[in-house]
């Protein structure tokens, strides 16, 4: 093992792993923007909205990132519409993440006990504000250990996004086990990368979940 190289090297890997969570964060975030949407209007049971929701989520986890980073990187210039790597890895993300959550939070909802809906819809509220105070609570206490996996997931999707040219962790690995044939160091400083950001992810969400079933919202009795 070179500690040489890899004290030489390893403030490369900070910057990527930057970049990294940067896009993933950014992903994530719009992930559980379109999961949470595709969820209501399952929810809600309208018809035509809810087959393109189902369309949606079918293809793009029936789809390979790569391919849709590809699609969006090499596919849409020949018709006009240009994007940089780092837009085509957030609408990429962004498009699988966001069928993954929307089903996450699916599960959530069908966990929620009927009498609940009826129970907020006895004391008076509307069809929102049942789904605000009393759905969705308890819906997303009950799906936080699939979104945090799908989160772990999407940021370990991001390994692909070297693709497209963006500077990302694999990237960086590749670029330098390319250049100096160090594969061994290359590889240890991107495992540990990954870990480095992975595991703190892990162990919040695993506190959030004890925290929300402590304060009661996974209880079905809340009501």
């Amino acid at each position: 093992m070179d500690w040489n190289f890899v004290q030489k090297f390893a403030p490369m890997y900070v910057t990527a792993a930057g970049l990294t969570l940067r896009i993933a964060a950014i992903g994530i975030l719009l992930s559980m923007a379109v999961g949470m949407l595709c969820c209501i209007v399952q929810s809600f049971r309208v018809p035509v909205l809810r087959r393109i929701a189902a369309v949606y989520i079918q293809l793009a986890r029936n789809t390979p990132l790569l391919v849709q980073l590809f699609f969006l990187y090499f596919g849409l210039p020949k018709i006009g519409i240009k994007l940089d790597a780092e837009h085509c890895a957030v609408i990429g993300l962004t498009f699988l993440g966001g069928a993954y959550m929307a089903e996450a939070l699916r599960s959530g909802l069908e966990a929620v006990e009927p009498s609940q809906r009826e129970a907020g819809m006895c004391i008076g509220l509307t069809g929102l504000q049942n789904l605000r105070y009393v759905i969705l609570p308890q819906a997303l206490a009950t799906a936080i250990p699939a979104v945090c996996a799908n989160v772990i997931f999407l940021i370990k999707e991001t390994s692909v996004f070297s693709a497209v040219a963006l500077a990302d962790l694999m990237y960086v690995a590749k670029d330098l086990i390319g250049m100096y044939y160090k594969t061994d160091e290359a590889l240890m400083m991107l495992v540990a990368a990954y870990l480095v950001l992975l595991l703190p992810i892990s162990l919040a969400f695993t506190w959030i979940e004890r925290r929300l079933r402590h304060a009661g919202f996974g209880d079905q009795r809340s009501v």
